[in-house]
């Protein structure tokens, strides 16, 4: 196993540099065939979130690895290598590893324990199995990382430790962070209808809000955010309804908080958009010296979270009277990194096991085509000399031909068990992948045989990974 991880994050890295970073589908498509296009590379997966990107591929050498995905990640986000080098990371075989599961338990997020990047990881996974990019090893980590995280979630307090990103973002708007005094009987504007974005609708609506009014970019999409809020049993009141995009202004100048999280390029409010629904709005601002509940804050009228990478909202938006803007910035800014110590050291004991179970179970599994065509090769000579005999011995009935091959097979199998099984636990000892090299010396093995049966082993296990996800 090469195990190779370049990234970016929020903790490496300014949101400046991060929002110029960030790669739409397509561009994390070509990112990952181009990895596979470089020499050093043979597998390749992309993790894109909004305040990390990650590039994951397995590689034989390091330093040459460390280069071309720095190089492609440089090419493809469009900053510069000078600029971007400063803020990668590079973690490599075991460390690479503990990384990813440390990401997909939400140790590593903005907020602690957030469960969104389960949902990311695993679009991460079937963009890499859709492109035929994630082999053998990036399929078993993916999946494994997902169990992980889920293991964290459901034996751990995680979950308490941290809040969803959008819950975090709400609580800093709301005055002493009570969201539901604050979004009661409020008119809300989420924009996007993607996952994220229909987090914040659900929880808005559970908040008390009044009316959610849902704007995207495909109308259907907005439409079926907008029924599913409104289904009996929802368990909250609120009236919701889909818009065009073109509406936009027209439901800002009506709406008390918006919510945006869309996979736009460019931005999608502008400051000028922003200024305009103010003026339009009815009413004063709310005096500071005023009890005014149901206020963000004193002088607030329009309250907007972006969680979008890169920013929906203009940054300008900080500066206008009436407005507040609470974004990717402002939660980074905002977040705490250990708000529940027990639970934190008890998701990373799990963590530890799990990459030393996942380390060792990669370690046998590397040796398993060595072993398999050692005892390819073992019933090759059976069969050789079971036929020189034959040649040699044509009075032999058919008993006993049967009696004596059947011998001289228990007397292989008998000879090679312990060797192979030995070997298969030393192989997955820490610095146990020699073994499998000694094998091949020591029997003289064709290594083309191996590699054949490595290849019929990867295909496989490809196939029902990618059913497993499904």
């Amino acid at each position: 196993m090469s195990l190779l991880v370049v990234g970016l994050s929020h903790r490496t890295a300014p949101v400046s540099v991060l929002e110029r970073a960030s790669l739409g589908q397509e561009a994390r498509a070509a990112l990952a065939h181009d990895v596979l296009a470089a020499e050093p590379a043979t597998e390749a997966a992309v993790l894109a979130t909004c305040n990390r990107i990650e590039l994951y591929a397995d590689v034989d050498k390091f330093h040459a690895g460390v280069a071309e995905l720095s190089t492609l990640l440089a090419r493809h986000s469009g900053v510069g290598l000078d600029e971007l080098t400063p803020h990668l990371y590079v973690h490599y075989e075991d460390r690479a590893v503990h990384h990813l599961f440390s990401v997909a338990c939400g140790l590593d997020s903005m907020v602690v324990g957030e469960g969104q990047i389960l949902g990311q990881i695993k679009d991460a996974l079937a963009l890499g199995q859709e492109l035929h990019t994630a082999g053998r090893l990036l399929n078993d980590l993916f999946q494994q990382a997902l169990r992980v995280g889920k293991r964290a979630h459901s034996e751990t307090g995680i979950d308490k430790a941290g809040q969803s990103l959008v819950t975090f973002g709400l609580e800093q708007l709301a005055p002493g962070g009570d969201v539901p005094g604050w979004a009661a009987g409020k008119r809300a504007l989420v924009i996007g209808a993607g996952s994220m974005s229909s987090l914040a609708a659900a929880t808005l609506a559970r908040a008390g809000v009044a009316h959610v009014a849902v704007a995207n970019r495909t109308v259907e999409r907005a439409e079926r955010l907008a029924r599913i809020l409104t289904e009996p049993g929802a368990g909250h009141r609120a009236t919701a309804a889909a818009v065009e995009m073109s509406a936009v202004p027209e439901e800002l100048a009506a709406a008390d908080v918006v919510v945006s999280c869309t996979g736009a390029t460019g931005l999608v409010l502008t400051a000028a958009t922003v200024a305009a629904a103010l003026a339009a709005k009815d009413g004063d601002l709310c005096p500071v010296d005023d009890d005014c509940a149901t206020a963000p804050a004193a002088g607030v009228r329009l309250a907007f979270l972006d969680l979008a990478m890169p920013r929906d909202v203009d940054a300008a938006v900080h500066g206008l009277d009436g407005a507040r803007l609470v974004d990717i910035e402002t939660l980074a800014e905002a977040s705490a990194d250990a708000p529940m110590a027990a639970d934190v050291d008890q998701v990373r004991s799990i963590v530890a096991d799990e990459v030393a179970a996942f380390g060792a179970a990669q370690r046998a599994a590397h040796i398993t085509p060595t072993v398999v065509a050692l005892r390819t090769m073992a019933a090759d000579v059976v069969r050789s000399e079971m036929a020189r005999l034959n040649g040699r011995l044509p009075g032999l009935d058919d008993k006993q031909r049967a009696e004596i091959t059947q011998t001289v097979r228990r007397v292989v199998d008998k000879l090679l068990h312990a060797p192979t099984v030995r070997v298969k636990e030393l192989a997955a000892t820490p610095g146990g992948a020699g073994y499998a090299d000694a094998l091949r010396e020591l029997f003289d093995l064709d290594p083309q045989a191996v590699a054949a049966v490595s290849r019929a082993d990867a295909r496989p296990a490809t196939e029902n990974n990618a059913r497993e996800s499904a």
